[in-house]
Formats: structure tokens, C-alpha cells, sequence
């Protein structure tokens, strides 16, 4: 049997333009089962972390416990990193990196952003660009032992 014994996909009655227009189509559909399979990664999680995302009696949302956030460190809390520059001085800013939208994560003393190598100090200030700004500050409280938002 040659080649020319093979039915080609026209002959079947699929056209080239009927391909082009599914492929697109198909692709999108592998994209939404894929990610529909994500895991559900809860068997990592602390079991005495707070419950990040409550709210406390005036309105704030608790982001952390302050025996949570180490003394001269970080915590990243969803889209917030929570700091303690020093004993019972708490700051919180966004993780998001001024420069190009990274998120930041803390390294040692220091807020570091894996993209392009910007670095902050716990107060958010800019250590090191290719940043130009430091991070935006984000208001938080401490009532008790909670760190709360606003």
C-alpha cells in the first residue's frame, strides 16, 4: 500500500479550515480540565495557623498571630507580607513588587523579589532596584495577639 492508497483528511470531510478553527477550540478545553485538576494542598497546612481572612469585631481582617511573624522577619500572608522590624513593631505591605508585579517573599532580613533581583527592608523601603519605589504599605493594627488589617 502506497501513500496514495491512504484517505487524506479531505477526503474524509475534514477540511484544513475545519482543523485550524478546532485546534484553538481544543486547546482551551485540555487548559480548563487541566487546571480543574489542581491539588488541593491542605494536608501542608499549619494546623495552628490563625484563621487568615476572619474578622474581628470592628471590621479588620486578621492577617497572622504575632508569635507568627519573627523578630526581624517576615510572614507572607495571601497577597500581604507582614513584618516585625523590631520587637512588637509590626508593618504589613503588599507583596507586589513595584517594578514589574512579582510577588516579594522574605529572604533572611530582607523582602526579595525573584524576578529581577529587587530587594526591600522590613520597613518596605527600596534596598536595591531595578525597583524605584519601596512597596505599598498596607495599615494594620494589634489587638491581643492578632495582627489585623486596616
Amino acid at each position: 500500500m502506497t501513500d496514495l492508497d491512504q484517505p487524506t483528511a479531505e477526503a474524509a470531510g475534514i477540511g484544513r479550515r475545519a482543523i485550524l478553527v478546532a485546534a484553538p477550540i481544543a486547546a482551551v478545553a485540555v487548559g480548563v480540565g487541566v487546571s480543574a485538576c489542581g491539588s488541593d494542598d491542605s494536608s501542608s497546612a499549619d494546623s495552628t495557623a490563625p484563621a487568615t481572612g476572619t474578622t474581628d469585631s470592628i471590621g479588620g481582617q486578621v492577617l497572622a498571630k504575632t508569635a507568627d511573624v519573627p523578630v526581624g522577619g517576615a510572614k507572607v500572608v495571601g497577597d500581604v507580607v507582614v513584618t516585625q522590624t523590631s520587637a512588637g513593631e509590626f508593618a504589613a505591605f503588599s507583596t507586589r513588587c513595584p517594578h514589574m508585579g512579582c510577588s516579594v517573599a522574605p529572604q533572611g532580613s530582607a523582602l526579595d523579589c525573584p524576578c529581577h533581583g529587587s530587594e526591600f527592608a522590613l520597613d518596605g523601603s527600596l534596598v536595591k532596584g531595578p525597583a524605584t519605589t519601596g512597596l505599598t504599605k498596607v495599615p494594620v493594627t494589634v489587638k491581643g495577639s492578632d495582627i489585623v488589617s486596616g
